[in-house]
């Protein structure tokens, strides 16, 4: 009577048991799973550069986009995983454009939160050298997400130009080379706010004051300074050739600057600035016309702009490259000594064929 009593409640605590087992592997997997999705290791870097991946998220990008980059990217061991995980996050409400840095072991959470909360990693952008306003744009397009096209218009854009204190001629002067850190998805808009500011903080009062004892506007001191770069890369001559320019100025004679004259026909493969050259009519040939031209050849560097307000005082008229093809030059204050000059580096010029 016992056994039959007792028996099918055995089989029921055993059935119960077996469900109870059942359900806690179940639970555990479910769990490692869950925690597998959460916090494992899956940032890859099976095919960084420099030992680093960047995800780069376009303003604009929607989730499938998203899916798409880091799939295609192989950022991931397991895409799958992080792809339910965004789901339960309702990331493509959340998703911030910007340049972010994926860490080699990085889990899903920690990178969901990277682009949640839009933690980008600033970027360096070292700026040293522009000619004009096509390459500023193509330039800061390269770094950053802005369009070239998009900035390209802005520059150019009277009222936009006008109101920061600038014309079309020396708009470039705003860009002043150096390195500056932005975030990557800065806006044409924001990166033009940007330089006004960092513009603003370079003309110190100190630059000011040696700015106005000249009887030059800053845009007049970056376009001196960009003809003084563009003939010499030697910076302890530059305070030597902008004391030349200078003087010319103050004689009211023309700077007869080289540099404005390749500039003017928009040709740097010149080699040899020739009668042909000097007889283009222009604004910026500084051989018929007197004074500086209308704007920066270039966006000078720091060092050009302030050789321009620490010049060297002195009694040069003029100069001509050395004949020993140095990059530094000869100075006269006489125009027969600079003739004698002249001849010197001619002769050196066709000594090596150079048209």
């Amino acid at each position: 009577m016992q056994n039959r009593f007792f028996n099918p409640h055995f089989k029921a605590g055993k059935n119960a048991r077996t469900f109870l087992a059942i359900t806690g592997v179940l639970l555990a997997l479910a769990a490692y799973k869950i925690y597998s999705d959460v916090f494992a290791e899956n940032v890859s870097l099976k095919y960084a550069t420099n030992g680093k991946i960047y995800l780069k998220v376009h303003s604009g990008t929607d989730i499938v986009q998203l899916y798409n980059e880091i799939e295609h990217g192989y950022y991931l061991q397991n895409f799958e995983s992080f792809k339910r995980l965004s789901k339960l996050v309702n990331l493509d409400k959340k998703l911030k454009a910007g340049r972010y840095l994926l860490k080699p072991g990085m889990s899903n959470y920690e990178l969901l939160k990277v682009l949640v909360n839009g933690r980008q990693e600033p970027l360096n952008v070292v700026f040293k050298y522009a000619e004009r306003v096509e390459d500023l744009s193509g330039f800061f397009a390269n770094q950053l997400e802005t369009d070239s096209t998009t900035l390209l218009n802005l520059i150019k854009d009277t009222d936009v130009i006008t109101k920061l204190g600038f014309d079309s001629n020396t708009i470039i002067s705003l860009f002043i080379p150096n390195t500056y850190n932005f975030y990557w998805n800065t806006s044409s808009y924001a990166l033009l706010e940007r330089m006004n500011k960092e513009y603003k903080a370079f003309w110190t009062a100190d630059r000011l004051s040696k700015c106005i004892s000249l009887g030059l506007t800053q845009q007049q001191v970056s376009t001196l300074a960009s003809i003084v770069q563009k003939e010499s890369n030697k910076g302890d001559e530059m305070p030597v050739i902008a004391g030349v320019y200078l003087n010319r100025l103050r004689k009211e004679m023309p700077l007869q600057a080289d540099p404005t004259i390749i500039y003017a026909w928009h040709d740097n493969s010149i080699r040899r600035v020739t009668n042909i050259h000097t007889s283009i009519i222009s604004p910026y040939n500084t051989y018929s016309n007197t004074g500086l031209p209308p704007g920066p050849i270039c966006a000078p560097s720091i060092q050009a702009i302030d050789a321009v307000l620490n010049f060297k005082e002195h009694t040069f008229i003029y100069f001509c490259a050395k004949e020993d093809f140095s990059g530094y030059h000869s100075f006269a204050t006489s125009f027969e000594q600079h003739q004698q000059n002249a001849r010197r580096y001619q002769r050196a010029l066709n000594a090596k064929n150079i048209q």
